[in-house]
């Protein structure tokens, strides 16, 4: 009872604080279509205010956040503002038909939400079919005026967006491959803040450019914007020391590569202290399952001032499996304990799960034609419950009217069937690769302390899964390789000063466990950040219970999207 009251004063202090002392930055989105050439052909695009990137918004923390989004597109749209804990703001999240249904075309939203006990790289991003390809952008949070970065000022920041780029419609490409029931195609292109660079046909003039001062140190801030690779990223003859991971800050790590996972931010310091040259900075993909995909690479350049070189120096890249590289690296950071917004690890634990990632298998619609495995339709799950999204209310809406038959609160803590969830061998196990289809949410009392093992399993394909959990930042405690060993495992968590991070790439064929407090009412999505298996049903929803005034969910506003 005591930590609960001492956590909950902190709570009530912190969000007083931020509500009191910010400023409001209120932005307009206009969403609409855009026509652009890539890759030798022209092609229509959903963006934001017409550019592509869409525009970065920039903020301390403690300021409110005001975006009026008015959709001139032909699609649904939501905005959701990936890593913002949304302080009973839940409204205000933006996953379609979890907090709010979509913004149809020719309407308008507004959200508005506090920036509270946060400060670092988020991104902003369409959270509707395969929109996010294009609709995103950064969301840069600085510290409160007179507080500082807990690292040398640098004397430049650069946003560093890595995206995908597809030779066609992205709305129609996931629309046939969920018709057929298979992946749909792979991408043409990977970029760096929306340009593909020299690599590609046609983009010698489409390569993005940084001038440096040399001598001087830069803070790079990445964004993996991509729907469905993570990408290993370098630059040739500068290491990289990291900072932050998804706007929590870390002890400074010194390395030549950084690996990103979609949806994944991390915060680097480089200083320009080659000689006078050029150097091209490059992104290729980690794929550690054996499967189809874009094995391409982007890159851009650094061009040092004065610099007369033509021929910019190109780093030496990983193999699109080097699976060692990216769990060192992955593995090796760790928080920055006592530092600015630093959260202890809660150490009494209330909610213990175990939860089964994979891709599975469903059954063909009669009167369908599906070529996937044994003619069904690709399909994901959790805890082999495979997500199913409503369509006729949102849950959050569902939560706050106590309306029934929008889901069920029985989403299992533990997989229903237990296995050798790494064994090879299960890969096309007709009596466990099926998974039904629900609307299931783990309901969580407020404040309550969850743990949770993310454990891969080798269905189908055995691959690296990024989970990202909506309004919460959460303790990486450890992460392995195989099944979790739940006797010998727990000896290598590290509850001194772990990452703290929002979106965790799960290790191929491994596992992580995390920790977070739920202490803030809503509908929080936990999902796989790879759109080719969220709409396969890779997610769950945690439904937080109100706590006492003032944790309670405020009402919806009054120009919530109706279904």
């Amino acid at each position: 009872m005591a930590r609960f009251a001492f956590v909950l004063a902190c709570a009530l202090a912190l969000l007083a604080s931020s509500v009191a002392s910010g400023a409001i930055v209120e932005h307009s989105f206009n969403v609409n279509n855009l026509t652009v050439t890539r890759l030798c052909k022209e092609q229509s695009i959903t963006v934001v205010n017409g550019s592509y990137p869409g525009p970065a918004i920039r903020a301390r923390d403690g300021d409110t956040l005001v975006v009026h989004v008015f959709n001139q597109s032909p699609y649904n749209i939501t905005i959701h503002w990936h890593g913002i804990f949304q302080l009973l703001s839940a409204w205000a999240d933006g996953p379609a038909y979890v907090t709010q249904c979509p913004i149809l075309p020719g309407n308008n939203y507004t959200y508005r939400f506090n920036i509270t006990g946060q400060e670092g790289t988020l991104w902003w991003h369409a959270h509707v079919s395969w929109l996010r390809a294009t609709v995103h952008g950064a969301l840069i949070i600085h510290p409160k005026a007179g507080r500082s970065f807990p690292f040398p000022k640098p004397y430049k920041e650069i946003p560093i967006i890595l995206g995908e780029w597809w030779n066609g419609n992205v709305v129609d490409i996931e629309n046939e491959g969920l018709a057929t029931g298979i992946a749909p195609n792979n991408s043409n292109a990977y970029s760096i803040n929306g340009l593909p660079g020299d690599l590609y046909d046609c983009s010698q003039n489409q390569t993005y450019q940084v001038n440096v001062v040399k001598g001087k140190t830069y803070l790079l801030r990445i964004i993996n914007a991509a729907l469905n690779n993570q990408l290993f990223y370098k630059i040739a003859n500068h290491n990289m020391t990291v900072v932050a991971i998804d706007a929590s800050y870390t002890t400074p790590y010194v390395t030549d590569v950084v690996v990103v996972a979609p949806g994944q931010t991390t915060d680097v310091l480089i200083t320009a202290n080659q000689q006078t040259g050029s150097y091209y900075m490059a992104a290729t993909p980690y794929m550690s399952a054996n499967i189809n995909f874009d094995n391409t690479t982007t890159r851009g350049i650094i061009v040092y001032e004065n610099s007369t070189s033509s021929s910019p120096i190109m780093p030496a890249l990983p193999n699109p499996s080097d699976t060692p590289t990216a769990h060192k690296f992955y593995t090796n950071i760790t928080g920055l304990a006592g530092g600015p917004q630093w959260v202890p690890v809660p150490t009494n634990v209330d909610e213990n799960m175990f939860v089964t990632v994979g891709v599975n298998l469903e059954l063909c619609p009669v009167n369908a034609t599906c070529q996937g495995p044994f003619n069904n339709r690709l399909s994901a799950s959790m805890n082999n419950e495979s997500f199913q999204l409503p369509t006729n209310l949102s849950m959050l809406q569902a939560q706050f009217y106590n309306v029934s038959g929008i889901y069920t609160t029985d989403f299992p803590d533990q997989p229903v069937v237990k296995f050798d969830y790494t064994d090879s061998n299960i890969s096309l196990d007709l009596s466990l690769i099926y998974a039904p289809k629900s609307t299931k949410v783990k309901t969580l009392k407020f404040n309550s302390t969850v743990e949770i093992v993310l454990q891969n399993t080798a269905f189908l394909a055995i691959e690296n899964h990024p989970i990202h959990l909506h309004g919460f930042n959460f303790h990486v405690l450890a992460q392995g390789f195989g099944n979790y060993d739940p006797i010998n495992d727990p000896n290598k968590f590290n509850l001194v000063n772990p990452q703290i991070r929002n979106t965790i790439g799960v290790p191929v064929g491994g596992w992580a466990v995390i920790r977070f407090t739920a202490n803030n009412p809503g509908m929080w999505f936990m999902h796989c950040h790879l759109d080719v298996h969220l709409p396969w049903g890779l997610g769950m929803v945690f439904e937080v219970e109100n706590g006492p005034t003032p944790w309670v969910l405020p009402p919806p506003p009054a120009d919530l999207p109706q279904c």
